[in-house]
Protein backbone atom coordinates (compact mmCIF):
# COMPACT_ATOMS: atom_id res chain seq x y z
CA UNK A 1 0.00 0.00 0.00
CA UNK A 2 2.60 2.52 0.96
CA UNK A 3 4.40 1.77 -2.24
CA UNK A 4 1.90 3.13 -4.67
CA UNK A 5 0.36 5.67 -2.46
CA UNK A 6 2.22 8.57 -3.29
CA UNK A 7 3.19 7.27 -6.70
CA UNK A 8 2.00 8.99 -10.49
CA UNK A 9 1.24 5.93 -12.80
CA UNK A 10 -0.29 6.30 -16.32
CA UNK A 11 -2.25 2.86 -17.91
CA UNK A 12 -2.21 2.98 -21.36
CA UNK A 13 -4.88 0.50 -22.39
CA UNK A 14 -6.47 0.96 -18.83
CA UNK A 15 -10.13 0.97 -20.10
CA UNK A 16 -9.34 -1.93 -22.03
CA UNK A 17 -10.08 -5.81 -20.76
CA UNK A 18 -6.63 -6.29 -18.57
CA UNK A 19 -6.10 -2.56 -18.40
CA UNK A 20 -9.34 -1.96 -16.16
CA UNK A 21 -8.38 -4.79 -14.07
CA UNK A 22 -4.92 -2.87 -13.18
CA UNK A 23 -6.58 0.20 -12.56
CA UNK A 24 -8.84 -1.54 -10.50
CA UNK A 25 -6.04 -2.89 -8.61
CA UNK A 26 -4.18 -0.13 -7.99
CA UNK A 27 -6.99 1.92 -6.42
CA UNK A 28 -7.46 -1.32 -4.24
CA UNK A 29 -3.37 -0.68 -3.19
CA UNK A 30 -3.85 3.44 -2.85
CA UNK A 31 -3.27 4.79 -5.67
CA UNK A 32 -4.49 7.63 -6.17
CA UNK A 33 -3.34 9.18 -9.24
CA UNK A 34 -3.56 7.15 -12.28
CA UNK A 35 -3.74 8.24 -15.62
CA UNK A 36 -5.50 6.95 -18.42
CA UNK A 37 -5.35 8.71 -22.45
CA UNK A 38 -7.89 8.10 -24.35
CA UNK A 39 -7.35 7.05 -27.95
CA UNK A 40 -9.58 9.88 -29.09
CA UNK A 41 -7.36 12.73 -26.88
CA UNK A 42 -3.89 10.50 -27.62
CA UNK A 43 -3.43 8.40 -30.45
CA UNK A 44 0.01 6.63 -29.08
CA UNK A 45 1.38 5.65 -32.50
CA UNK A 46 1.77 9.20 -33.18
CA UNK A 47 4.93 11.18 -31.85
CA UNK A 48 3.66 14.39 -31.33
CA UNK A 49 0.92 12.56 -28.99
CA UNK A 50 2.95 10.83 -27.13
CA UNK A 51 5.27 14.13 -26.74
CA UNK A 52 2.17 15.63 -25.32
CA UNK A 53 1.13 13.41 -23.15
CA UNK A 54 4.53 12.30 -20.99
CA UNK A 55 4.34 16.37 -21.16
CA UNK A 56 1.03 17.06 -19.72
CA UNK A 57 1.31 14.27 -16.76
CA UNK A 58 4.60 13.70 -15.32
CA UNK A 59 4.21 9.92 -13.93
CA UNK A 60 6.68 7.68 -11.78
CA UNK A 61 5.64 4.05 -13.67
CA UNK A 62 4.21 3.77 -17.37
CA UNK A 63 2.23 0.35 -17.57
CA UNK A 64 2.10 -0.10 -21.65
CA UNK A 65 -0.97 -2.29 -21.94
CA UNK A 66 -2.62 -0.90 -24.98
CA UNK A 67 -2.50 -3.20 -28.10
CA UNK A 68 -4.20 -4.28 -31.20
CA UNK A 69 -4.99 -7.31 -30.56
CA UNK A 70 -7.54 -10.13 -32.11
CA UNK A 71 -8.18 -14.01 -32.31
CA UNK A 72 -6.76 -16.32 -35.39
CA UNK A 73 -9.40 -14.46 -37.89
CA UNK A 74 -8.63 -10.31 -36.34
CA UNK A 75 -5.07 -11.98 -36.91
CA UNK A 76 -5.10 -13.42 -40.41
CA UNK A 77 -7.29 -10.11 -41.87
CA UNK A 78 -5.11 -7.38 -40.41
CA UNK A 79 -1.40 -8.70 -39.99
CA UNK A 80 -0.26 -5.15 -40.96
CA UNK A 81 -2.06 -3.39 -38.87
CA UNK A 82 -1.76 -5.37 -36.25
CA UNK A 83 2.26 -5.45 -37.10
CA UNK A 84 2.57 -1.37 -37.14
CA UNK A 85 0.37 -0.16 -34.68
CA UNK A 86 1.74 -2.39 -31.95
CA UNK A 87 5.27 -1.65 -32.83
CA UNK A 88 4.74 2.04 -33.16
CA UNK A 89 3.09 2.17 -29.76
CA UNK A 90 5.98 0.51 -27.75
CA UNK A 91 8.78 1.96 -29.23
CA UNK A 92 7.53 5.55 -28.66
CA UNK A 93 6.22 5.21 -25.44
CA UNK A 94 9.36 3.72 -24.05
CA UNK A 95 11.67 6.34 -26.11
CA UNK A 96 9.85 8.89 -24.33
CA UNK A 97 9.36 7.25 -21.25
CA UNK A 98 12.89 7.41 -20.87
CA UNK A 99 13.63 10.98 -22.60
CA UNK A 100 10.84 12.44 -20.23
CA UNK A 101 12.79 10.79 -17.18
CA UNK A 102 10.10 8.37 -16.24
CA UNK A 103 11.42 6.10 -13.60
CA UNK A 104 9.82 2.88 -14.77
CA UNK A 105 8.25 1.01 -17.53
CA UNK A 106 6.28 -1.64 -17.38
CA UNK A 107 6.09 -3.33 -20.87
CA UNK A 108 3.25 -6.32 -21.55
CA UNK A 109 3.94 -8.51 -24.21
CA UNK A 110 2.61 -11.76 -25.48
CA UNK A 111 2.94 -15.40 -25.57
CA UNK A 112 2.53 -15.22 -29.75
CA UNK A 113 6.01 -14.17 -29.36
CA UNK A 114 7.45 -17.40 -27.94
CA UNK A 115 8.18 -19.38 -31.35
CA UNK A 116 5.78 -21.87 -33.18
CA UNK A 117 7.66 -25.00 -31.71
CA UNK A 118 8.59 -24.08 -28.54
CA UNK A 119 9.37 -27.08 -26.41
CA UNK A 120 6.48 -27.43 -23.85
CA UNK A 121 6.67 -25.61 -21.23
CA UNK A 122 7.44 -22.10 -22.59
CA UNK A 123 10.38 -21.32 -20.88
CA UNK A 124 11.85 -17.71 -21.56
CA UNK A 125 15.37 -18.75 -22.53
CA UNK A 126 13.88 -20.33 -25.68
CA UNK A 127 11.77 -16.52 -26.89
CA UNK A 128 14.70 -16.55 -29.90
CA UNK A 129 14.57 -20.48 -30.83
CA UNK A 130 12.74 -20.36 -33.50
CA UNK A 131 9.67 -17.96 -35.50
CA UNK A 132 6.86 -17.40 -34.03
CA UNK A 133 3.36 -19.26 -35.60
CA UNK A 134 2.48 -17.63 -38.96
CA UNK A 135 -1.06 -16.86 -38.17
CA UNK A 136 -0.76 -14.17 -34.96
CA UNK A 137 3.50 -13.73 -36.03
CA UNK A 138 3.50 -10.17 -37.03
CA UNK A 139 1.91 -9.32 -33.78
CA UNK A 140 4.05 -11.62 -31.53
CA UNK A 141 6.75 -9.92 -33.44
CA UNK A 142 5.96 -6.03 -32.52
CA UNK A 143 5.11 -6.79 -29.13
CA UNK A 144 8.90 -8.68 -28.67
CA UNK A 145 10.21 -5.66 -29.87
CA UNK A 146 9.70 -4.24 -26.39
CA UNK A 147 11.88 -6.95 -25.17
CA UNK A 148 14.63 -6.33 -27.68
CA UNK A 149 14.32 -2.27 -26.58
CA UNK A 150 14.18 -2.57 -22.88
CA UNK A 151 17.66 -4.80 -22.82
CA UNK A 152 19.36 -1.93 -25.28
CA UNK A 153 18.11 0.93 -23.16
CA UNK A 154 18.91 -1.05 -20.23
CA UNK A 155 23.05 -1.33 -21.38
CA UNK A 156 23.23 1.80 -23.12
CA UNK A 157 21.12 4.63 -20.88
CA UNK A 158 20.79 1.83 -17.77
CA UNK A 159 17.11 2.79 -18.01
CA UNK A 160 14.83 0.60 -15.68
CA UNK A 161 11.84 -1.41 -17.85
CA UNK A 162 10.62 -4.62 -17.52
CA UNK A 163 9.01 -7.53 -19.83
CA UNK A 164 6.16 -9.31 -18.63
CA UNK A 165 4.51 -12.24 -20.67
CA UNK A 166 1.00 -13.44 -19.85
CA UNK A 167 -0.41 -16.43 -21.40
CA UNK A 168 -3.96 -15.95 -22.80
CA UNK A 169 -6.45 -13.88 -20.67
CA UNK A 170 -10.39 -14.63 -19.78
CA UNK A 171 -12.60 -12.88 -17.27
CA UNK A 172 -15.45 -10.93 -17.07
CA UNK A 173 -15.28 -7.71 -19.23
CA UNK A 174 -13.67 -9.81 -21.99
CA UNK A 175 -14.26 -9.05 -25.68
CA UNK A 176 -17.15 -11.17 -26.66
CA UNK A 177 -17.52 -10.10 -30.46
CA UNK A 178 -17.56 -13.43 -32.39
CA UNK A 179 -15.15 -11.30 -35.34
CA UNK A 180 -12.09 -10.38 -32.89
CA UNK A 181 -13.07 -12.31 -29.66
CA UNK A 182 -10.70 -14.92 -28.38
CA UNK A 183 -11.69 -18.57 -27.69
CA UNK A 184 -13.24 -18.49 -24.24
CA UNK A 185 -15.61 -15.74 -25.25
CA UNK A 186 -16.14 -17.19 -28.68
CA UNK A 187 -16.95 -20.44 -27.60
CA UNK A 188 -19.44 -19.06 -24.17
CA UNK A 189 -21.15 -17.10 -26.49
CA UNK A 190 -22.06 -19.24 -29.31
CA UNK A 191 -23.25 -22.21 -26.54
CA UNK A 192 -25.04 -19.31 -24.92
CA UNK A 193 -26.70 -18.58 -27.96
CA UNK A 194 -27.18 -21.96 -29.72
CA UNK A 195 -28.59 -22.51 -26.63
CA UNK A 196 -31.25 -20.08 -27.00
CA UNK A 197 -32.12 -20.51 -30.24
CA UNK A 198 -32.21 -24.29 -29.70
CA UNK A 199 -29.57 -24.74 -32.84
CA UNK A 200 -28.44 -28.27 -32.55
CA UNK A 201 -24.70 -27.56 -33.02
CA UNK A 202 -22.26 -25.30 -33.12
CA UNK A 203 -18.92 -24.82 -35.29
CA UNK A 204 -15.50 -23.98 -33.80
CA UNK A 205 -12.37 -23.64 -36.30
CA UNK A 206 -9.89 -26.48 -35.91
CA UNK A 207 -9.34 -29.69 -34.90
CA UNK A 208 -9.46 -28.91 -31.48
CA UNK A 209 -6.48 -30.70 -30.54
CA UNK A 210 -3.87 -27.53 -29.66
CA UNK A 211 -3.65 -26.93 -26.04
CA UNK A 212 -3.34 -23.62 -24.38
CA UNK A 213 -3.08 -22.43 -20.51
CA UNK A 214 -5.22 -19.46 -19.27
CA UNK A 215 -4.96 -16.71 -16.80
CA UNK A 216 -8.53 -15.29 -15.52
CA UNK A 217 -7.62 -11.33 -15.79
CA UNK A 218 -7.75 -10.52 -12.03
CA UNK A 219 -4.84 -12.84 -11.32
CA UNK A 220 -3.07 -11.25 -14.22
CA UNK A 221 -3.38 -7.98 -12.51
CA UNK A 222 -1.83 -9.02 -9.44
CA UNK A 223 1.59 -10.68 -11.12
CA UNK A 224 1.62 -7.09 -12.90
CA UNK A 225 1.52 -4.59 -9.63
CA UNK A 226 3.71 -7.56 -7.80
CA UNK A 227 6.49 -7.20 -10.60
CA UNK A 228 6.05 -3.76 -10.78
CA UNK A 229 7.21 -3.75 -6.62
CA UNK A 230 9.98 -5.87 -7.05
CA UNK A 231 11.24 -6.77 -10.27
CA UNK A 232 14.11 -4.52 -11.58
CA UNK A 233 15.70 -6.58 -14.45
CA UNK A 234 14.83 -6.43 -18.39
CA UNK A 235 14.89 -10.63 -18.35
CA UNK A 236 11.49 -11.40 -19.90
CA UNK A 237 8.92 -13.42 -17.13
CA UNK A 238 6.11 -15.18 -17.98
CA UNK A 239 2.62 -14.90 -16.21
CA UNK A 240 0.71 -17.89 -16.32
CA UNK A 241 -1.73 -20.66 -14.19
CA UNK A 242 0.75 -24.03 -15.27
CA UNK A 243 -2.39 -25.57 -16.56
CA UNK A 244 -2.15 -27.22 -20.11
CA UNK A 245 -5.97 -27.96 -21.24
CA UNK A 246 -6.88 -28.74 -25.29
CA UNK A 247 -9.13 -26.65 -26.85
CA UNK A 248 -11.43 -29.73 -27.95
CA UNK A 249 -11.72 -30.41 -23.24
CA UNK A 250 -11.87 -26.38 -23.20
CA UNK A 251 -15.13 -26.60 -25.83
CA UNK A 252 -16.57 -29.33 -23.92
CA UNK A 253 -16.53 -27.78 -20.17
CA UNK A 254 -17.97 -24.74 -21.69
CA UNK A 255 -20.48 -26.81 -23.10
CA UNK A 256 -21.63 -28.30 -19.83
CA UNK A 257 -20.98 -24.58 -17.60
CA UNK A 258 -23.52 -23.02 -20.38
CA UNK A 259 -26.29 -26.23 -20.42
CA UNK A 260 -26.06 -26.41 -24.28
CA UNK A 261 -26.67 -30.20 -25.00
CA UNK A 262 -25.88 -29.59 -28.78
CA UNK A 263 -22.70 -31.00 -30.66
CA UNK A 264 -19.51 -29.12 -31.28
CA UNK A 265 -18.60 -29.86 -35.05
CA UNK A 266 -14.90 -29.07 -36.06
CA UNK A 267 -14.34 -26.87 -38.57
CA UNK A 268 -11.12 -28.48 -40.27
CA UNK A 269 -10.49 -26.32 -42.69
CA UNK A 270 -9.70 -23.14 -40.54
CA UNK A 271 -6.14 -23.26 -38.74
CA UNK A 272 -5.61 -24.54 -35.46
CA UNK A 273 -2.94 -21.89 -34.34
CA UNK A 274 0.46 -22.97 -32.44
CA UNK A 275 0.09 -26.59 -31.34
CA UNK A 276 0.43 -26.37 -27.59
CA UNK A 277 1.28 -23.44 -25.19
CA UNK A 278 1.65 -24.18 -21.66
CA UNK A 279 4.25 -21.75 -19.43
CA UNK A 280 7.23 -22.48 -16.97
CA UNK A 281 6.16 -20.07 -14.62
CA UNK A 282 8.71 -20.64 -11.88
CA UNK A 283 10.94 -17.15 -12.63
CA UNK A 284 7.84 -14.97 -11.65
CA UNK A 285 7.66 -17.46 -8.22
CA UNK A 286 11.22 -16.62 -7.81
CA UNK A 287 11.93 -13.18 -9.28
CA UNK A 288 8.62 -11.63 -7.27
CA UNK A 289 6.46 -14.26 -5.41
CA UNK A 290 3.49 -14.60 -7.99
CA UNK A 291 1.14 -17.37 -8.03
CA UNK A 292 -2.01 -17.87 -9.92
CA UNK A 293 -4.92 -18.45 -7.54
CA UNK A 294 -7.95 -18.97 -9.76
CA UNK A 295 -8.63 -22.20 -11.15
CA UNK A 296 -10.05 -22.78 -14.83
CA UNK A 297 -13.26 -23.58 -13.39
CA UNK A 298 -13.88 -20.78 -10.85
CA UNK A 299 -12.46 -18.27 -13.50
CA UNK A 300 -14.94 -19.58 -16.56
CA UNK A 301 -18.63 -19.79 -13.80
CA UNK A 302 -17.47 -15.94 -13.29
CA UNK A 303 -17.15 -15.57 -17.07
CA UNK A 304 -20.39 -16.92 -18.27
CA UNK A 305 -22.44 -15.29 -15.35
CA UNK A 306 -20.99 -11.81 -16.08
CA UNK A 307 -21.61 -11.99 -19.52
CA UNK A 308 -25.40 -13.71 -19.16
CA UNK A 309 -25.84 -10.86 -16.93
CA UNK A 310 -23.96 -7.83 -19.50
CA UNK A 311 -26.40 -9.41 -21.82
CA UNK A 312 -29.84 -9.61 -20.25
CA UNK A 313 -32.14 -6.54 -21.07
CA UNK A 314 -29.54 -6.13 -24.42
CA UNK A 315 -32.14 -5.83 -27.11
CA UNK A 316 -30.32 -8.14 -29.84
CA UNK A 317 -30.62 -11.19 -27.78
CA UNK A 318 -31.99 -12.02 -24.56
CA UNK A 319 -29.49 -14.97 -22.15
CA UNK A 320 -31.36 -16.32 -19.67
CA UNK A 321 -28.57 -18.23 -16.83
CA UNK A 322 -28.54 -21.64 -16.29
CA UNK A 323 -29.97 -23.22 -13.36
Amino acid sequence: MRFWSDRRVIVTGGNGFLGSYVVDSLRERGCREIIIPRSSEFDLRQQEDVIRLYGEYSADIVFHLAAAVGGIGANREHPGSFFYDNLMMGVQLMEYARQFGIPKFVAIGTICAYPKFTPVPFREEDLWAGYPEETNAPYGLAKKMLLVQSEAYRQEYGYNSINLLPVNLYGPGDNFDLETSHVIPAIIRKCLEARLRGDQSIRLWGDGSPTREFLYADDAAEGILMAAEHHNSSEPVNLGSGHEISIRELAEEIRNLTDYDGKIVWNTDKPNGQPRRCLETTRARDRFGFEATTTLSEGLHHTIDWYVESRRNSPSIELNAAD
